[in-house]
């Protein structure tokens, strides 16, 4: 049985800073603990228990705290080796880590969250008055409930200060079978689709008087099928396209070649001629050159996984140097703790490579002077942080040596893996070992490097001038509601979204 891990972990009494084993985001099927995981997340709480006692507070205040995060990382540094700059006094002084990790440090840019429409996700226990005050209901009804939920998680218990809602799978349907044009809701489209997220970005920055979100259109090449000749239904495609980009003024088109919402009977390729050029060319119109592309797990579907690779980048971003195309998850096939790591033979710790990552930065090596591929670490990041340390170091070691630190991209997959603070502290506390460097040439990962993938790399991206967004955070009415929660009692919530198997 599969259950949410934040009601896992309630029932268990134990909820980690960290989520101590990998969430489903419905992408691939939930794996129990292994035992590392069990050991992890053993520690942590024995930790919790020793240093709550020492200073006189509750388990659960101590698990909330800076604290409570650097046992969670001191922890791993137990089980899995010395990957996390972390010391063992931040376990019991907040004042070291504030130290060492001062909050607002960097500027945040995740271009990668996601909510749902439809789906709650539990009782919130603070904040509750803060988010009313922006005039958003807080009842037991999910349509209402998840998007205050993305507030909070993402924007109160996080240093993020900017987001992209991102897009999931999903084809709006244009007219009822009278011909009448749909709007809101009942063009339905999935769990998130481009008119919600739209929605969100418009309601996001009219609470913050500021730009504060983006969002993306879910619209792809085979979303809309001419049956009879087995081809794009293009005049639907382009209306789809105009209305997303001119009604919806969405900021990127989010693809997932290996789905087939609009019932095509297949996926598509970035590089196909006949299928998806088209698409560029009426999107160059538009004045829209930002694509980001679900790349990796190639899980969620069996049968047209294999679209998911990243091989149809090449040829595409050599064809349309004007286009900026963005490869969410940096092209990692499976997850540590899918059975295909082993059975692919997935990682070769000789050479550094995994699967389907290394054929994302070949095509870089083969073309050099190819620079609108951008590789984006959204949980590929947090999950190879939680699961295995060394892949993680190979991750962010090879993207930057092979595109360039001016060319990776900060995104979470968050709310899946819950606030996406805990995402946020382990990037600040990565590095690359010294073997790894002596053995694979790495350089070691600079503040100014963290700052760009942080965010300064997709402030360019979409347009934005960082520094002048940054100069304007701190008046906007989203910053005074942040302080306004904490004020009233606000506090983090160490809550994941994703699924897990309720045994384990």
């Amino acid at each position: 049985m599969w259950i949410p891990k934040w009601q896992r972990d309630q029932e268990a009494g134990f909820e980690s800073p960290i989520p101590t084993q990998p969430v489903s985001n419905e992408e691939f099927v939930p794996r129990p603990q292994n035992r590392q995981q069990q050991e992890w997340e053993f520690r942590i709480n024995e930790l919790t228990d020793q240093n709550a006692k020492k200073l006189g507070i509750s388990k659960r205040a101590f698990l909330k705290s800076s604290m409570g995060m650097a046992a969670a990382f001191f922890a791993s540094n137990q089980v899995y080796g010395p990957h996390w700059d972390v010391a063992e006094a931040e376990t019991l002084e907040p004042a070291a880590t504030e130290e060492k990790f001062p909050k607002g440090e960097y500027f945040v840019f995740d271009v990668q969250t996601h909510f749902t429409d439809g789906v709650a996700f539990g009782v919130r226990r603070y904040g509750n008055a803060i988010l009313r005050g922006m005039g958003i209901s807080l009842e037991e009804n999910p349509d209402q409930y998840s998007f205050p939920n993305f507030v909070k998680e993402i924007f109160f218990d996080s240093e993020t200060s900017l987001v992209v809602v991102s897009g999931i799978p999903g084809r709006e349907i244009d007219k009822d079978q009278a011909g009448n044009i749909l709007e809101g809701r009942d063009r339905r489209g999935g769990i998130l689709p481009s008119w919600l997220m739209s929605k969100a970005k418009k309601q996001l920055n009219g609470i913050a008087g500021g730009t504060r979100a983006l969002c993306q259109g879910n619209c792809a090449p085979n979303h809309y099928w001419d049956r009879a000749k087995n081809r794009p239904d293009f005049p639907a495609l382009y209306d789809q396209m105009e209305r997303e980009v001119e009604q919806y003024k969405i900021d990127s088109w989010k693809w997932y070649c290996h789905t087939d919402p609009g019932r095509s009977g297949n996926g598509f390729r970035m590089d196909d001629e006949k299928l998806t050029y088209p698409f560029y060319q009426k999107s160059a119109e538009l004045g829209l050159k930002v694509i980001s592309v679900h790349k990796g797990f190639a899980s969620q579907s069996r049968t047209l996984g294999h679209f998911a690779h990243p091989g149809d980048l090449e040829k595409t971003a050599l064809d349309h140097p004007e286009f900026t195309f963005i490869c969410y998850h940096s092209a990692l096939k499976h997850g540590p703790s899918e059975p295909e790591f082993k059975e692919d033979n997935f990682f070769d710790p000789e050479s550094g490579d995994f699967l389907w990552h290394a054929d994302l930065m070949k095509i870089k090596q083969r073309h050099p002077e190819m620079n609108n591929v951008y590789c984006e670490i959204g949980s590929s990041f947090g999950l190879t942080a939680i699961l295995h340390p060394q892949i993680c170091q190979h991750l962010i070691g090879r993207n930057i040596q092979t595109f360039g630190a001016d060319h990776v991209i900060w995104g979470t997959d968050c709310l899946w893996w819950g606030s996406p603070q805990w995402v946020i502290d382990a990037m600040k506390r990565f590095q690359i070992s010294d073997e790894l460097c002596e053995k694979f040439g790495y350089a070691k990962v600079t503040k100014e490097d963290k700052a760009k993938i942080f965010g300064l790399n997709a402030a360019k991206i979409y347009g934005l001038d960082a520094e002048q967004e940054i100069k304007k955070f701190p008046d906007d009415t989203l910053s005074q509601l942040k302080t306004a929660y904490f004020q009233q009692g606000g506090e983090r919530d160490n809550a994941a979204y994703g699924w897990v198997r309720s045994q384990a």
